[in-house]
């Protein structure tokens, strides 16, 4: 994938403990499309690569904007970015991928954000509202203070369609997920980002609706998963460029193979969230462990995310 190096041209306080960074090409030329819900690779160092949600409006060409949680007990990326990237810093960005992406032919969007799942949701308004789609957006937040872009959601035009939900430690004053779900309107589809409570109450209250209906992005590995990586077993892979067949043992992942044989692959959050370690799968059956592909996708059985999945069948060729 295309690496280009950004200029941060802005940074900016909108929370408490999250800064938006806008990105710009140096020389001002356009940047790659995307669409809404799409996110961004960072090269941070080294190895460090993170991605983070674009939350500008599609439509514009000339920036790219994100907003980052400091996490102090975090893999490290945020307060690398915090601490290390201010105004005119140039970071090296991957081209935009989108795995959280809106369904075209709803008729309702109802969009759901927690904390700093604000950030693709908000891209999602901005588009919704410049194609006058019907649209009403949920943002929940323990308090005010820890809500970003707040003032652009209680401004026209999105005030509208915006309901904040300030808990202040309160578990009464939550969004009721349960009876926001109830009951589905026709062409009515639901988007959720955030963490995984919310995640959590959003998946129970929509069991009953119809497939394909319920999007959801996490920005951690779902910690309800009844995998039990103790009954791991080994397998092969095939390298379909150049034949070579490597072992994948128990206790390692596929990309971690790779990298150990000298196969680089792009890769970021490591489970499974992000998608950034897709690969074709040419043959074999794999089990799917990611939070990225579709029931179709995977039923396709033609790409896997190498960071989770595993195999079904004794070997699984791999386009690269």
């Amino acid at each position: 994938m295309e690496l280009r190096a950004l200029r941060i041209s802005r940074v900016n306080d909108e929370a408490l403990a999250i800064r938006s960074y806008e990105l710009i090409d140096p020389q001002g030329a356009p940047l790659p499309p995307f669409t809404a819900g799409a996110h961004i690779d960072l090269h941070l160092h080294d190895d460090c690569i993170r991605s983070y949600s674009l939350c500008n409006d599609p439509r514009e060409r000339h920036r790219y904007l994100i907003a980052v949680l400091r996490e102090a007990e975090g893999r490290g990326g945020s307060l690398f970015v915090h601490e290390k990237l201010t105004h005119g810093s140039s970071v090296l960005v991957s081209e935009p991928q989108n795995c959280f992406p809106l369904a075209g032919r709803a008729s309702h969007h109802t969009l759901i954000a927690g904390g700093i799942g604000i950030t693709p949701i908000l891209s999602m308004v901005r588009f919704l509202e410049a194609i006058g789609a019907n649209y009403s957006l949920h943002y929940c937040a323990s308090d005010p203070q820890r809500a970003a872009f707040c003032s652009v959601l209680a401004d026209p035009p999105f005030h509208k369609h915006t309901s904040m939900h300030f808990s202040h430690g309160d578990p009464r004053l939550r969004l009721d997920v349960a009876s926001l779900l109830r009951l589905q309107m026709e062409g009515q589809n639901v988007y959720c980002c955030g963490p995984a409570g919310l995640i959590e109450a959003v998946n129970v209250a929509t069991q009953a609706w119809s497939t394909g209906t319920v999007h959801f992005e996490r920005f951690k590995s779902d910690p309800n998963s009844t995998i039990d990586r103790a009954l791991n077993s080994s397998f092969e892979i095939e390298i379909a460029s150049t034949g070579q067949i490597l072992i994948v043992p128990r206790e390692k992942s596929i990309l971690r193979v790779l990298s150990e044989n000298g196969i680089s692959h792009a890769y970021s959050c490591e489970e499974g969230i992000c998608g950034t370690c897709a690969a074709g799968l040419l043959s074999g059956r794999a089990d799917h462990r990611d939070s990225v592909l579709t029931q179709q996708e995977r039923s396709a059985h033609n790409v896997l995310i190498l960071c989770c999945s595993r195999a079904v069948s004794k070997r699984l060729r791999l386009d690269l």
